[in-house]
């Protein structure tokens, strides 16, 4: 792992969950953790619902557009976090590889995205405490 570990999102449309964990590790991190998202196949905005559920806890991601999954993304990272979506993410040895299982908040109102962000917060939390365990 490099110095400076970095970590990307990925989900099939980088509009909600993976948006939100990685406004979640940007805002926690302070910076000592780079952070990447992504997805197989981008939407044309971030999930309104998510932006608005991320400003209810300080975090502005209104200005996040979706990106593409690329390789190289993928071989830059040294963490990489699939949310649940059954990608097709290119594997490279050495890196760490998780699945978080979580509720996809596309169509949902902000009532019903404000307990995903939560459990997203809950897991970056442990993320960070796994990459930086000086800082725990």
């Amino acid at each position: 792992m490099s110095e400076r570990p970095s970590v990307m999102f990925v989900c099939v449309h980088n509009a909600g969950r993976s948006q939100m964990a990685a406004a979640w590790l940007a805002h926690l991190a302070q910076g000592a953790i780079e952070v990447r998202s992504a997805g197989s196949a981008p939407a044309d905005q971030v999930n309104p619902a998510a932006v608005e559920a991320m400003a209810e806890v300080g975090i502005d991601i209104a200005a996040e557009k979706p990106k593409v999954l690329t390789t190289e993304a993928v071989k830059e990272s040294d963490v990489v976090i699939t949310m649940g979506c059954g990608d097709a993410c290119p594997i490279f040895p050495g890196k760490r590889y998780e699945d978080w299982e979580l509720v996809d908040p596309a169509g949902k109102n902000v009532d019903g995205v404000r307990p995903v962000r939560d459990e997203i917060k809950t897991r970056v939390e442990e993320l960070i405490a796994s990459l930086l365990p000086a800082n725990a």
